[in-house]
């Protein structure tokens, strides 16, 4: 990307969103976009100034951060717009709705300035990013849910035999170099098997494409014990 990673920053607390500009505004390679002060405000700027990133929180007035996200990724108008929800509530429920919901990231208010700043060049390339301990709570929580969803159920008639074994691998969280190895393939054939899923599902990324497999059935979280790359702030799903 040529020019600056456009961020529109979504927090009621003006301190916080001073903050974030600050930051953001202190690298050549982001930039502030807007601000806004609650989720409706969020939804209006994200469709009007069209940014690379939302820096969503989560508890704001009136229309929330998750049903703002929602919103926005289901506007075909953003459809180049990514989510990055941030929060100090580390709760499952949050983390699975704001995933159901189309957030390509999921991260807590107490990471590190460097890495939030790398957070948000991650997710504006088109990856999807999530604290390591959100990974880990979210398999849990698909663990814990037992219901029918017909909501984001989906067929994968479509989807071949070599690619469904890729998206397994995605939904344990591994990186595109362990799924290569575990298959016996290229890094490069195992890209191309990610964007054909992210096609064929009509999917954001690979947060998305982790739902799924969850949501058809394909993935239980009893099948496999995910695998979790190791960092002390972020978790690239990549």
């Amino acid at each position: 990307m040529n020019r600056p990673v456009r961020v529109l920053i979504a927090d009621d607390q003006a301190l916080l969103r001073t903050g974030f500009r600050l930051l953001i505004e202190s690298v050549p390679d982001l930039t502030v976009a807007g601000e806004a002060v609650s989720g409706d405000q969020a939804v209006e700027l994200a469709l009007r100034l069209r940014p690379d990133v939302v820096l969503m929180d989560i508890r704001m007035p009136g229309t929330d951060g998750l049903e703002a996200t929602r919103r926005i990724c289901a506007d075909p108008g953003a459809a180049d717009t990514r989510v990055l929800v941030l929060t100090t509530f580390d709760l499952d429920e949050y983390v699975y709705a704001a995933l159901c919901g189309g957030a390509s990231g999921f991260l807590l208010k107490d990471i590190l300035p460097a890495d939030l700043l790398t957070a948000l060049r991650v997710v504006a390339s088109g990856d999807a990013l999530l604290a390591p301990t959100v990974t880990r709570r979210l398999i849990h929580e698909f663990a814990a849910r037992n219901e029918p969803r017909p909501r984001l159920a989906r067929e994968l008639a479509g989807v071949t035999p070599r690619e469904r074994e890729v998206l397994r691998l995605v939904a344990r969280g591994l990186p595109n170099p362990v799924i290569a190895d575990h298959l016996g393939l290229s890094i490069a054939t195992v890209k191309t098997h990610v964007r054909r899923l992210l096609s064929k599902l009509q999917a954001h990324d690979r947060a998305q494409l982790v739902v799924i497999a969850y949501e058809t059935g394909l993935v239980t979280a009893g099948d496999m014990p995910p695998v979790h790359r190791h960092s002390p702030g972020l978790g690239r799903l990549a």
